[in-house]
């Protein structure tokens, strides 16, 4: 299993149908990625593999074998990600914070493939996200800031 670039030798650890983020969390200690519903419906658990949002709940660690995936703990790392948190910290979105690592994962997959979404393209890319403290207007101002930095060329830090 590839992790934020890393290969990682996880198939001598686990079952092949154990899910990537008990992977993540269990094995690898890499605990961003949370835990919500078991049911891949809350989007709490959201990574990339390969780019595409994905939760990791539900997708065993067998079907992940020679993709690249990508945690939160990655996020900083991209230019997309920076101007995520720079956003998230502007628009002071979170609240409680618990979704908030699934939330920007999905926020950064759509702007990696849409740097100019409408309020339409970021309520279809971020509906599988559930936020219990109801921040679904902060989350959206986050991604539009995020998207305006991205596309001024503005220096991301």
């Amino acid at each position: 299993m590839k992790v934020n670039g890393t290969s990682r030798p996880v198939e001598t650890m686990v079952d092949g149908d154990t899910a990537v983020l008990w992977v993540l969390r269990d094995v690898l200690g890499m605990t961003g990625t949370k835990f919500g519903c078991g049911s891949g419906l809350c989007g709490a658990c959201t990574v990339h593999v390969n780019g595409v949002a994905t939760r990791s709940c539900i997708t065993t660690v067998e079907s992940v074998a020679g993709a690249n995936v990508s945690t939160i703990e990655s996020l900083a790392g991209t230019r997309v990600g920076r101007a995520l948190q720079q956003a998230w910290l502007a628009q002071e979105v979170p609240q409680c914070g618990y979704c908030q690592s699934g939330q920007l994962m999905s926020a950064a997959a759509l702007l990696t493939k849409n740097p100019t979404p409408s309020d339409a393209d970021i309520d279809a890319a971020m509906s599988g996200n559930i936020c219990r403290c109801g921040t679904y207007l902060r989350i959206r101002a986050g991604i539009k800031e995020a998207a305006r930095t991205l596309s001024a060329n503005a220096e991301v830090r």
